[in-house]
């Protein structure tokens, strides 16, 4: 068969196609590999495609060496195609050389042959007996030899083939071989390649056997054209074998066929073609002769190869056809259909079956050929017509462009046949592969069958690892005749390479299941951006299942995980399988996860104690190897094919089977690794990095492991070894968000469904919460129901069989989904209950059913029901036919007559007719309705039974094999029907989930971890555990570190720690008698990961750390070192082996185990900090478990102090960081009460400090004060004298060292110096006392520059407060005194007279702390005469340096440090310092009364600097006179009249106003307003009379600041006192009352002073005369209420009865003494006042004389002596007004005064009222004035 020959075409464009296609001859072979097959010795012909006898099998191809005419070539026509021809040089003959015998002919194109190679072949033919019997063969013979003989026939190669073919008809043997020799070195020289003819053959011509056939589409059978030269020679050679064939024969049909179809110059396509190679397939098949299957096989394998490689042309450089249709003539349309793949099908005409004799072919090679009977056929699904025609589905993205340019009738170019050859070649196999073996000859691997399904198996592997271009190149496309749709290569396969490997990857014969997973792996790699619905489905049906099958053997698991160990080593491959299945909702099972649980368990499968380490055979090596030919190779159809795995020694064992999933899981952390951390690396140099830290296994990967060239795939990773990179930028469109967001999805829809199968009411609340159901609405809860997978049916029916109104309304809605259209009754009832589960019970059902009828009656018109309820019934009286017709559990089961006659009259009254009840009875008897998924899931197992019998009956069977039979059968027809819906849907172009999504993104790594995480870990430590196998625990530690390594780059938290955990749990270390060689390993790993990960290790430094500790004390242990051990007292630890102590103090180990420490400095400023921070608690660790040894455990401690001198260098901020966790462990370790430890710690604490002072600070930075800070805490806390002293000395040496680098350090240099202070032991406080004054003498200027002034004056005021050593304390405060000056003649602090205005900064940075430290001392000192010396300082130094401080200054000096000793008095807060109430009274009484006093002083001494605080000091002053002890209150008012005194005439007009506003306060703070309660005076039941101290008693008592709460002048309202407030309060009024007298006196003394009553203005004195005034008439008002004073005195207010006479009379003797003074004051602004005067003395003075006349001499004595003075100045006050007033008073004043005269009164008195009266005898006239 041959295409058309080409149209006419001038020689313009047979020169442009020479110039295209004239390079050079072209090569045929395949470069990678060649197969020579043998030929028997007895013949040598010229031209041998088979050179060896041997099969030389090499990278996976096979090719026969064809021979190649040394000669030019030009560009020629032949077969219809542009080819290329050798060129006869024409010098090369003269024109003598055509004589009669001429040696050699040329060939109408310029090849030239020999004559002896036509000529010797027709002689022996004419010599034959055959040809004397038959006169064609003769004549054409001899016509054919004539013309050779006269140099002609060169140009005529039908008539020189004639006889030829005849000779192969004679079927003589020698004839036969002596013509296809013969043909077979004509093809080699292009004899029979013919020149085009003018009229065009239809495409595919038919064969030149179809002569007496039908018409080939509707053309009749004279109009059919000549078949060309080259199909007749196919059919020729072809028709030479059968089955009983000679062997010479046969092996002559093979050499002449793949001559012809390797031909450089001759091409065969589709029918021609497909006879070809199904002969030498059939040869193969058919043939005993080992050397011609061995032929046979390598010649078919050479074929299969040259079909595809002239395919490859998809570069433009290898093959003719890339160039396009323009530059090559294309075929012209002739009236014939164009090429379909439905009219090259391989389905066998009835009538050429009667032609051929080679009934062995098999079918798919047939296209004129009957079935032979032994060969088992395809099911009749593979033959469906449409079957091939459902292939071509709309063409991809791609090649739309390409479909909508061609025409109605596209032309189809030569490498369109190429590819049509390719498909229908691969499609045939495919085929063969397909057919099912019997019994027998799945037993028997020489059996015809089996050979054959092996053969075409090898042969598509073999396609595919060679020549996946092809298939994944979206150029390779086929257009169909019929519709000129064009499709794919690879989608024209899909469906026939799918069900290949459905058929046969559950296959129970190993040979065919090993190759079958070998062509999935091609797919997988090679086709996966191709195939991702596919791959999807053959992952989850059959090879998951099959590793999960307790029925598989172990042989078929290892296989698999053969092959998954491939795709582990592929990072990409790997990386796309979780994004396009795990984060594809779409996608039914998360591949990628389910995998790794799966391995992860194979590699922990349980360890049984017979099984022996020496027992397993060698682990297969997980990279493919080239198996070696087996001599019985070619027999099985087995054929070597580059990377394929040797299964040989696989799956021998449990063991063998166990290392293989550990070699997987290893191989998946590797490529995660490579994948996700190889970022800013080369390839190169990443692969350099990995090989060092990786395991031997798995370096040796073949090169050629196929996946598809990057330049044909963009998709498809190239890399053939385990680096498979990631190209350095991502792709945009692989975002990882996006995928974690579908991830998520699908996880949360996971979740759903499995609440939903376990609680569907639950399921859809969250499902509709998390809006995976839209909306709550019954439609899309319906909606989601029916199109999810992984439902349970079951729950689906139960949820909708609720009886509730939402419930049944979702019911509705679902079987409104479901189309009942157009379906039988039994169908519809059976698609309506796959939908669901129907429930059990009937009321349910019912429901069910009612919708369903009406949904049916609804979808369908013609129907024998009259109505919906007749439908009803009979689905109803269906459901309990099938249920009695298959339950077990019925044994009467129902008859036709009964089904019949319980659905008579269901029809509105009439019986539906009884062959329609009849149909529905059989269906259903015959096929249950049942779920497919039971279908699918109920496969009985064999089980063998108890009893001799079941024995018996079950010898030689193999029921592990029967069992796993069942099942495979079940999942590869579901397989199968999964994959014609999937044909389906993709044929409707609904391709809308297939998009694959390459990965480029090293981010997706961290969630493929992150949900395998947990196998991972298992899969590691199970066998870590279990085994001693240094191999298999080099894995397992090889697997841990890229697994940490992983979770590090990713910061994984939760998964670091339980890696790095688990594995410091595996080294042994705290249980060294247990230790192991693994263990050791273990210790490396973790070693080598230390060194490597330091930099994300975080918090599992600690387990790093303990680990290391642990092996520093196995070293000293094992090396005879006694080493504390807390906690195991009296349990001696078990030593190490020695092997294994040994190995501990290895080299190896130990540089490992150091450079954990040299290299930190390598670390992050964040790794440096977890690093030190776990130190320290693992230092702790060893520190705590030694007690109180002699020798305890330091060393993390010593490694403490390493790493800080490694990192010192590290910038500032980094090293704060640090010192912030080792300062913290430090001053732990220092205080430890063991003083060993502590001895080190200081000492180390010490070197690494005066290393650090090295360092030069800048200044305003602190990091010697932090440095230096863990002295200090010593100090403190660690009451060890020695450890105290030592940090003395430490300091002592840095000093003397490191002085003139002292920064910051000076401020923690006094603070240690100030907690020594503190210390009760002498010598210490003696050493730092020491240390202080000679870095006082010394060093006084580098302390003030380096801004420690202030940490100087609170060392040294600390020292003031020492009690213990009042020495040291007095030496100290003299210390302080004379720092002053010096530091005003120092020039760094800037104070001295001539340096210029001072700031307040200044004053504040050095005046401030030695004044604070004065005043501390005073505050604090527990001293007395320490506390005077420093009140003395005080006082002393602000007056004499006070000049010169600013006001601001000032103002600061009263806020912070003069009003703040006072404060005491103010709140009670203040009085925590004390330790005893008696320190504070002594405290008061000495220390504040005199700072009070001197105070006021002090105020007096600066008053026009300080009369602005003036508020501040009379506030002072009122808070201390307002106390409860009536001392402070004395001093208080002392004070005031003292300071009012001495600086009366200083205060302004305003200030005495301010003055008198203090006394109304005072006198309203004071009054007790309590006295009038009520409440007091309610007797209280069952209360004695409180025993209450007099006024007088409370002097006696220690002074305690208590400060009066002002109370108003109302009543309060009722409230019930208990016994404790009533004491309470009549405490403060009795204070109250004192104090009010105290007020009054001290008053009445001011105003008696003629300095301060001359400059207080008259205003103001009129105030205090009325605060005076107010206090008076309190007083009297009491005393005039003789019942309140009973009742008070009754309630137990005072011992006696209580009055207030004294405030009474007081108040009244000041006022008037005052008011008269002011009356007869001469000065204008008293004369001013002089009326408010006299309305305030008369009324006063008339009272107190008319209450002094009723006093009664008897009982009220004190009353008398109290007021008589106070009379007697009234009276003189009197006297002395002038005349008109005293006219104007005398009415009042005369009646009083004359009842005085009736009492026995006092002298004083009886002197006064004779003045009265003598002035009233003046005024009156009574007594004549004399003149004077």
């Amino acid at each position: 068969m041959s295409t058309s020959p080409l149209s006419e075409i001038d020689g313009e464009h047979v020169k442009a196609a020479s110039d295209v296609f004239h390079v050079s001859q072209p090569e045929v072979q395949d470069t990678d590999t060649v197969v020579e097959a043998p030929l028997p010795s007895k013949q040598a012909p010229p031209t041998p495609p088979i050179k060896s006898p041997r099969l030389q099998l090499s990278r996976g191809s096979t090719e026969v060496h064809q021979p190649r005419p040394a000669t030019p070539s030009t560009s020629a026509k032949v077969n219809g195609h542009d080819e290329l021809r050798p060129q006869t040089p024409s010098s090369a003959h003269s024109s003598s050389s055509a004589s009669s015998h001429k040696r050699s002919i040329t060939i109408s194109k310029g090849y030239t042959v020999s004559v002896v190679l036509i000529s010797s072949a027709l002689e022996i033919i004419l010599a034959s007996k055959e040809a004397k019997r038959s006169t064609p063969l003769r004549q054409s013979a001899h016509n054919a030899l004539e013309m050779i003989r006269v140099g002609q026939g060169g140009d005529r190669p039908r008539e020189i083939f004639e006889p030829l073919r005849l000779a192969c008809e004679t079927r003589s043997e020698k004839l036969m071989i002596a013509s296809l020799d013969c043909i077979s070195k004509l093809i080699s020289y292009s004899f029979f390649a013919e020149p085009s003819s003018a009229q065009a053959l239809p495409s595919p011509p038919p064969s030149p056997a179809l002569q007496g056939r039908h018409s080939i589409a509707g053309v009749s059978q004279s109009s059919l054209p000549q078949p060309s030269l080259v199909d007749l020679v196919v059919h020729t050679v072809t028709t030479c074998h059968n089955d009983t064939s000679p062997e010479t024969v046969s092996l002559q049909v093979v050499k002449a066929l793949l001559s012809l179809i390797l031909s450089p110059t001759i091409y065969v396509h589709h029918s021609s073609l497909l006879k070809a190679v199904r002969t030498v397939y059939n040869v193969f098949l058919l043939s005993t002769d080992l050397v011609n299957q061995m032929v046979a096989q390598g010649g078919l394998t050479q074929m299969v190869h040259h079909i595809f490689s002239r395919c490859r042309s998809l570069d433009g450089t290898t093959l003719l056809s890339h160039v396009s249709s323009d530059t090559v003539a294309s075929i012209p349309a002739p009236a014939s259909p164009k090429i379909d793949i439905q009219n090259t099908s391989f389905v066998l005409s009835e009538n050429a079956a009667e032609k051929l004799t080679a009934e062995a072919l098999p079918l798919e090679f047939a296209v004129d050929m009957p079935l032979h009977p032994g060969v088992p056929t395809l099911p009749s699904s593979i033959h469906d017509p449409d079957v091939p025609q459902g292939t071509i589905s709309p063409a991809p993205p791609a090649t739309h462009d390409v479909a909508e340019n061609d025409h109605a009738s596209r032309e189809l170019s030569t490498h369109d046949l190429f590819i049509k050859d390719a498909f229908l070649v691969f499609r045939a196999l495919c085929k063969l592969t397909m057919k099912p073996l019997n019994t027998e000859s799945e037993r028997d691997l020489k059996s015809h069958a089996m050979r054959s399904k092996l053969l075409s198996l090898h042969l598509v592997l073999t396609i595919l690892n060679s020549h996946m271009a092809l298939f994944v190149d979206s150029k390779a496309i086929i257009y169909s005749s019929s519709t000129n749709e064009a499709t794919t290569f690879v989608q024209a396969v899909n469906q026939y390479l799918c069900l290949s490997l459905s058929r046969n990857a559950v296959s129970p014969v190993p040979q065919v299941f090993e190759v079958s997973v070998e062509i999935f792996w091609r797919v997988l790699s090679g086709m996966r951006t191709k195939l991702k619905k596919e791959i999807e489905v053959l992952l989850h049906e059959i090879f998951v299942p099959i590793l999960e099958m307790k029925t598989s053997t172990l042989k078929q698991k290892a296989v698999i995980i053969g092959m998954l160990s491939r795709l582990c080593q592929d990072p990409q491959a790997l990386v796309e399988i979780y994004l396009n299945y795990d984060c594809d909702s779409e996608a039914t099972d998360n591949i990628y996860e389910h995998l790794m649980n799966i391995i992860s368990k194979i590699a922990t499968l349980p360890y049984t104690s017979s099984q022996q380490k020496t027992n397993d055979p060698a682990s297969p090596a997980l990279p493919p190897q080239t198996k070696s030919s087996a001599s019985t190779a070619h027999v099985s159809g087995a054929l070597a094919v580059s990377g394929t795995m040797d299964t040989s020694t696989m799956g021998l064992s449990e063991g063998q089977l166990r290392r293989q999933g550990l070699e997987c899981l290893v191989a998946v952390l590797r490529s995660l690794v490579t994948w996700g951390t190889a970022a800013g690396k080369t390839p190169a140099e990443s692969a350099t990095a990995d090989t060092a830290s990786r395991s031997q296994i798995g370096e040796e990967i073949a090169a050629d492991t196929m996946t598809p060239d990057p330049s044909l795939d963009g998709l498809i990773a190239s890399s053939g070894s385990t680096e498979a990179f990631r190209q350095s930028t991502p792709d945009i469109a692989d975002d990882p968000s996006r995928f974690e967001s579908a991830k998520q999805k699908k996880t949360t829809l996971l979740e759903g469904i499995k609440k939903f199968n376990f609680k569907p009411k639950r399921g859809v609340q969250f499902l509709v919460e998390t809006e995976l159901i839209p909306s709550s609405s019954p439609r899309d809860i319906a909606g989601f129901l029916l199109t999810t997978d992984g439902l349970s049916k079951s729950m689906i029916g139960e949820y909708l069989g609720e009886g509730d109104e939402h419930n049944v309304a979702i019911m509705h809605a679902f079987v409104d989904f479901l189309d009942f259209r157009n379906l039988g009754f039994v169908d519809a009832v059976r698609v309506f209950l796959q939908a669901f589960r129907l429930p059990g019970e009937a009321q349910k059902i019912d429901r069910f059913m009612l919708k369903f009828a009406e949904r049916y009656i609804a979808g369908n018109a013609q129907t024998p029901f009259k109505n919906a309820d007749a439908a009803y019934i009979l689905a109803y009286s269906i459901i309990l036919l099938n249920t009695d017709a298959h339950s077990p559990q019925i044994k009467n089961r129902m008859t036709k007559a009964d089904f019949i006659k319980n659905n008579r009259g269901i029809n509105d009254g009439e019986s539906l007719p009884e062959e329609f009840l009849n149909t529905i009875f059989h269906d259903i008897q015959g096929n249950e309705i049942r779920m497919k998924d039971e279908v699918d899931a109920t496969i009985n197992l064999p089980s063998t039974g108890p009893g001799l019998a079941n024995v018996l009956a079950n010898v030689g069977r193999d029921l592990q094999r029967e069992a796993y039979v069942m099942q495979s059968n079940g999942m590869a027809n579901k397989t199968e029907a999964l994959f014609r819906t999937l044909m389906r849907s993709q044929r409707r172009g609904s391709r809308a989930g297939d998009q694959y999504f390459s990965a480029s993104h090293f981010v997706h790594v961290r969630p493929m971890f992150e949900v395998a995480w947990i196998p991972f870990l298992a899969g590691l430590s199970g066998p870590l555990q279990n085994t001693d196998d240094l191999e298999i625990v080099d894995l397992c530690l090889d697997g841990f570190k890229n697994a940490i390594r992983i979770v590090c780059f990713f910061d994984l938290d939760l998964e670091r720690n339980a890696f790095v955990s688990t594995l410091a749990k595996f080294t042994f270390l705290n249980n060294f008698g247990e230790m192991k060689t693994k263990n050791m390993d273990a210790i490396k790993t973790l070693l080598d990961i230390a060194v490597n990960e330091g930099n994300n290790l975080k918090g599992s430094w600690r387990d790093v750390l303990s680990c290391v500790s642990q092996l520093e004390h196995m070293q000293l242990i094992s090396g005879g070192v006694e080493v504390p051990d807390g906690g195991k007292k009296g349990r001696s630890k078990k030593l190490p082996a020695e092997e294994l102590a040994t190995e501990s103090r290895s080299t190896h180990i130990t540089v490992a185990a150091d450079m954990v420490f040299s290299l930190s400095h390598y670390l992050s400023g964040s790794a440096i900090v977890d690093f030190a921070r776990a130190l320290c608690d693992v230092s702790w660790e060893e520190i705590q478990s030694s007690g109180i040894s002699q020798h305890p455990r330091l060393f993390s401690l010593q490694k403490l102090v390493e790493i800080s001198y490694y990192n010192m260098n590290r910038i500032r901020l980094e090293w704060l960081n640090l010192w912030d966790i080792l300062g913290e462990h430090f001053n732990q370790v220092c205080c430890h009460s063991n003083p060993h430890v502590g001895f080190f710690a200081l000492d180390s604490l010490r070197q690494l400090s005066m290393r650090f002072l090295e360092k030069e600070e800048l200044p305003h930075f602190k990091f010697q004060k932090d440095f230096l800070k863990p002295f200090e805490y010593t100090m403190v806390h660690n009451a060890n004298p020695d450890i105290r002293d030592m940090v003395l000395q430490c300091l002592q040496q840095m000093i003397q060292a490191r002085v003139q680098n002292m920064r910051s350090g000076w401020r923690t240099l006094f603070g240690v110096f100030s907690a020594a202070s503190k210390v009760l032991t002498e010598r210490i406080v003696n050493s730092a006392f020491e240390i202080v004054t000679r870095l006082n003498k010394e060093h006084f200027a580098a302390i003030v520059r380096h801004g420690a002034f202030a940490d100087l004056t609170v060392c040294i005021t600390e020292f003031c407060k020492v009690s213990k050593y009042q020495k040291i304390s007095l030496l100290a405060i003299g210390m302080l005194r004379g720092v002053i000056p010096v530091m005003l003649t120092c020039p760094e602090c800037a104070l001295s007279p001539g340096v210029g205005p001072k700031g307040d900064d200044i004053m504040i940075r050095f005046w401030f702390p030695v004044l604070f430290g004065f005043y501390d001392i005073i505050m604090n000192g527990e001293d007395l005469e320490v506390r005077r010396l420093a009140l003395d300082s005080l006082f002393s130094t602000l007056k004499t340096y006070g000049s010169s401080f600013t006001v601001e200054f000032w103002d600061t000096v009263c806020k912070e440090i003069l009003f703040p000793i006072f404060a005491v008095l103010k709140s009670s807060q203040d009085m925590s310092r004390f330790n005893t109430q008696e320190d504070m009274s002594v405290w008061l009484s000495t220390t504040m009364i005199q700072a009070l006093r001197d105070l006021i002083d002090l105020y007096t001494f600066f008053y026009d600097i300080l009369e602005r605080f003036l508020d501040g000091l009379l506030e002072l002053l009122c808070v201390c006179i307002c106390q409860e002890n009536d001392t402070l209150a004395r001093i208080g008012t002392s004070c005031l009249q003292q300071f009012l005194e001495n600086n009366v005439q200083k205060l302004s007009a305003a200030w005495w106003e301010r003055v008198a506003a203090i006394f109304v306060k005072l006198f309203r703070t004071t009054t007790p307003h309590q006295l009038f309660d009520e409440n007091l005076r309610v007797e209280i039941d069952g209360s004695t009379v409180p025993d209450l101290p007099d006024t007088n008693d409370s002097n006696d008592q220690a002074i305690v600041p208590a400060p009066l709460s002002p109370t108003g002048d109302r009543p309060q309202e009722v409230v019930k006192h208990t016994l404790g407030d009533r004491r309470r309060i009549f405490k403060q009024i009795i204070v109250k009352c004192v104090l009010q007298l105290l007020l009054i006196e001290t008053t009445n003394d001011l105003l008696r002073n003629d300095a301060v009553y001359t400059t207080i203005p008259p205003e103001q004195l009129l105030r205090l005369m009325g605060v005076l005034d107010h206090s008076y008439q309190f007083a009297r008002m009491f005393n005039d209420d003789k019942e309140l004073r009973t009742g008070l005195w009754k309630v137990g207010f005072m011992k006696h009865l209580p009055n207030l006479l004294k405030q009474e009379s007081s108040s009244a003797a000041t006022l008037v003494h005052v008011l008269l003074r002011m009356y007869f004051d001469e000065r204008p602004e008293h004369q001013n006042a002089r009326p408010q005067i006299a309305e305030r003395l008369l009324p006063l003075g008339l009272s107190v004389l008319q209450d002094y006349i009723k006093l009664r001499a008897d009982t009220q004595a004190k009353n008398i002596t109290a007021w008589t003075p106070v009379v007697a100045e009234i009276l003189d006050g009197f006297c002395r007004f002038d005349n008109k007033a005293f006219v104007r008073y005398l009415p009042a004043i005369y009646p009083l005064a004359t009842g005085l005269l009736a009492r026995d009164v006092a002298p004083e008195i009886r002197l006064g009222l004779k003045m009265y009266f003598e002035r009233v005898g003046r005024t009156q006239g009574i007594v004549v004035v004399e003149a004077s």
